[in-house]
C-alpha cells in the first residue's frame, strides 16, 4: 500500500496534523493509522482534559493561546459540542512561591494574559473548605506551608477530549482523509534515496530516508511519514537513531463523588460557571478538576523527581498513591476529603521533555516527528498540527489560527529556538 502521507497516531496531535496536512494538500492521499479502535483512545483519553495559556515564552503562549481560540471556533462556528468551560486555572501558592513568581506573573500580564490575584482572605471566603492557617504539626512535622495567595488564569478551563478527537477526525474525513484503526506500526522503513537494488541496502555511504512503516497488517509506504504516536513514538524512533527529547512518565487520576465535596466542587465567584477552577496545589503536587456533568472531582498527582520513567502499554493506577501518600497531606489543606475514597481511578502516560518542556516538531528525511508535549499536547494541538503541515510544505513560517505566526524551525531539534520558560510553580 502507498499513501502520499502516513500519520502514525490518532490522538489529538496526530489528527490535528492530518487535518492540516490534508487542508493544505487536498489532492494528496493522507492516511491515519492507530493501534486502538478509534480516535483519541490512547493517552488523549486518559488526560485531565484542560486548556491553559499560562506561559512566559512567546512560543509557548502562541501555541496554547491560538489553540484555545481554535477550540471555541470548533464549538461556536463549526458546531461541535466540546463541553468547553472557561472555569479558569487556579494556583494555590505559599508565600515563598508567590514571591518567587511575581516577576513571571508580571511578564505574563504584559503579554496580555488575563490573570486575577486572590489573597488569603479572598480564598477563605470563596473556598470555605480550604485551610489557610497551619499548626505546628503541619509546618514542623510535615514541612507544609499554608496557602498565601491564589493566581487564576482566566482564559483556561476544560474540554471533552473524546469530543475533541472525534471533531478533528470528522473534519479530516470531510476533506477526504482516511483513517484505519487497530493497526500497529511496528517499525519505520528505511530506504536509500537512490536505490541500487542490491541486497543489504541501505549502505552507510547512501543517503537514506523514512519510506513508510511496517505494520501489523503489512507494509505501508509513504512519501512523508508523520510520527505522532505519543509515548509509543520511542519504539519507532529509537531503532533509527532519532532522539525525540522525550521520555514516558505515568500519571494517575482519581475520581471522587461525595456529598461532603459538593461545596468545594461548586465554589462560586471564580467564573460564570460557578464551579471550582482547575486547581493546582504545588505544595503537595496535586491538581483538581470539577466535573459538573458527573457531580465529581478529579484529582491527579504531578509527582516528578522520584517518579520513574518507563513506557507502559497498559499503565495501571496505584491506589496506594492516594491512600498511603497524597491523602495525608491533602486533608491538611482540604479536610472535606477526610475519609472520602475514590470511586474510580485510571492511569496514563505523558511524553516528558525534560530539556525545556516545550513540544518538538522536527523533520528528518521522509519523516516529521511531533510530540514531547510534556502533558500540554491538548492545549497546543492545533498549533502543532499547523506546524507539521508547514514543515511538510517547506514553509519557514506557520500561520496559526487567528493569523499570528511563528517560525517552524524554532520547534525543531538542531534549529531549536524556544527560549526559557520561567513560570514554574
Amino acid at each position: 500500500m502507498y499513501r502520499d502521507i502516513l500519520v502514525i497516531g490518532a490522538g489529538v496531535l496526530g489528527l490535528s496534523s492530518a487535518l492540516h496536512l490534508k487542508r493544505l494538500n487536498p489532492d494528496r492521499k493522507v492516511l491515519v493509522i492507530d493501534k486502538f479502535g478509534g480516535p483519541g483512545q490512547g493517552n488523549t483519553a486518559k488526560s485531565a482534559g484542560i486548556f491553559l495559556n499560562l506561559f512566559t515564552t512567546e512560543i509557548n503562549y502562541l501555541l496554547s493561546d491560538s489553540t484555545i481560540d481554535w477550540f471555541f471556533h470548533l464549538q461556536n462556528e463549526l458546531g461541535y459540542n466540546l463541553s468547553l468551560r472557561r472555569c479558569g486555572y487556579l494556583y494555590l501558592l505559599n508565600e515563598a512561591r508567590y514571591r518567587r513568581l511575581k516577576a513571571p506573573i508580571s511578564k505574563m500580564r504584559k503579554k496580555g494574559i488575563e490573570l486575577r490575584t486572590f489573597g488569603k482572605e479572598d480564598l477563605k471566603r470563596m473556598i470555605p473548605d480550604l485551610v489557610t492557617d497551619f499548626g505546628e504539626e503541619e509546618t514542623e512535622l510535615m514541612g507544609l506551608e499554608p496557602v498565601e495567595a491564589g493566581i487564576l488564569g482566566v482564559k483556561c478551563g476544560s474540554v471533552d477530549t473524546d469530543a475533541l478527537a472525534r471533531s478533528l477526525e470528522a473534519e479530516f474525513l470531510k476533506l477526504g482523509g482516511e483513517v484505519s484503526y487497530r493497526i500497529t506500526a511496528t517499525r519505520l522503513i528505511i530506504r536509500p534515496e537512490r536505490e541500487l537494488g542490491v541486497p543489504g541496502e541501505p549502505f552507510v555511504w547512501q543517503d537514506i530516508r523514512v519510506a513508510g512503516a511496517e505494520t501489523s497488517k503489512g507494509e505501508i509506504l509513504a512519501g512523508t511519514t508523520v510520527v505522532a504516536a505519543g509515548v509509543w513514538s520511542e519504539r519507532l524512533l529509537d531503532p533509527i537513531g532519532f532522539d525525540a527529547l522525550m521520555r514516558p512518565k505515568k500519571r494517575v487520576i482519581f475520581v471522587f463523588k461525595h456529598s461532603r465535596l459538593r461545596r468545594l466542587r461548586d465554589a462560586r465567584g471564580f467564573s460564570e460557571h460557578n464551579i471550582l477552577p482547575f486547581t493546582h496545589i504545588p505544595e503537595i503536587s496535586v491538581y483538581m478538576k470539577a466535573d459538573p456533568a458527573e457531580g465529581s472531582i478529579w484529582l491527579g498527582c504531578a509527582d516528578d523527581f522520584g517518579r520513574g520513567y518507563g513506557l507502559e502499554d497498559d499503565p495501571q493506577p496505584e491506589g496506594e498513591l492516594y491512600s498511603n501518600n497524597i491523602y495525608h497531606a491533602l486533608v491538611r489543606f482540604l479536610p472535606c476529603f477526610e475519609n472520602v475514597r475514590p470511586v474510580n481511578m485510571w492511569a496514563g502516560q505523558r511524553a516528558i521533555n525534560r530539556y525545556d518542556r516545550i513540544p518538538v516538531v522536527a523533520p528528518a528525511p521522509g519523516m516529521i516527528y511531533v510530540g514531547s508535549a510534556t502533558g500540554y499536547g491538548i492545549t497546543k494541538c492545533d498549533a502543532l498540527g499547523r506546524t507539521v503541515a508547514a514543515l511538510d510544505a517547506g514553509e519557514k513560517g506557520v500561520e496559526l489560527f487567528g493569523g499570528r505566526r511563528l517560525k517552524a524551525a524554532d520547534l525543531g531539534i538542531e534549529t531549536r529556538n524556544v527560549g526559557k520558560e520561567v513560570f514554574k510553580v
